[in-house]
């Protein structure tokens, strides 16, 4: 079964000669459908920068990323908005939601920009809302919610319609447990359930428990990887 996230050779630099810092340096990772990876790594390892790559966010400095075929690389910057709005779903840490937009407005964005008619649009948002438990929340605005139920909003939004890749960025950093445990649920369930490839960005090992598979990235540099519940002091070591 082919990768539905396929990265190769990922090299990613900010600035030139002495001044230039080097986020990402040639790092290699596939994500299968229904797999949900975790990446793990120190504050400035390159993990968001990982995570903005592979969502065409972020353009490489060199090496190829693929998304279910498509090399967003060598993609127009058009080809690459409408693949995101298309098959590839974010969750941010801070949710990310438009204000003045009701939790079913903003889910319905990504199909109404892509030429999804309103009406066809709304249904489809009620349902990725009724599918993440809040769908009496629909017509609610984000500012007259709790923390958990907007980053539900936010995977509401990052789920709806045909999407095949789903990246979600310290999505629990701004909740409590308890809320932070069902959400990285709805992420487990929907790999397991819809086929979806899952990367999760994390800094938290019982958050990165929730995965098939842990990376972990220093200094820009992939320097191991093990199955669930990996410590990553023995990922460190046996890099060595």
């Amino acid at each position: 079964m082919s990768a539905i996230l396929d990265i190769r050779g990922l090299t990613r630099t900010h600035g030139k000669g002495e001044q230039a810092v080097h986020a990402l340096r040639g790092v290699d990772l596939s994500v299968a459908p229904g797999e949900l990876v975790a990446v793990m790594g120190p504050s400035g390892s390159g993990k968001s920068t990982l995570l903005t790559c592979a969502g065409g966010l972020d353009q490489p400095t060199r090496g190829e990323v693929l998304v279910d075929g498509n090399d967003l690389v060598t993609l127009s910057r058009a080809g690459v908005a409408a693949l995101r709005r298309r098959r590839i779903g974010y969750v941010f840490q801070d949710f990310n939601l438009i204000p003045a937009l009701t939790a079913v407005e903003n889910v319905a964005l990504p199909l109404e920009l892509d030429g999804t008619r309103s009406r066809t649009a709304r249904k489809y948002a009620e349902a990725a809302l009724q599918e993440v438990g809040i769908g009496e929340l629909a017509d609610r605005f984000p500012d007259d919610m709790s923390g958990g139920q907007r980053q539900r909003v936010a995977i509401a939004r990052a789920i709806v319609g045909d999407r095949r890749l789903l990246l979600a960025d310290e999505p629990t950093g701004a909740l409590d447990s308890e809320t932070g445990e069902a959400v990285l649920q709805l992420l487990r369930d929907r790999c397991d359930q819809h086929g979806i490839a899952g990367v999760l960005v994390t800094h938290e090992a019982r958050h990165a428990a929730w995965a098939d598979r842990v990376v972990y990235l220093r200094d820009g540099v992939l320097v191991g990887q093990a199955g669930p519940l990996a410590d990553p002091d023995q990922l460190l070591q046996g890099s060595h």
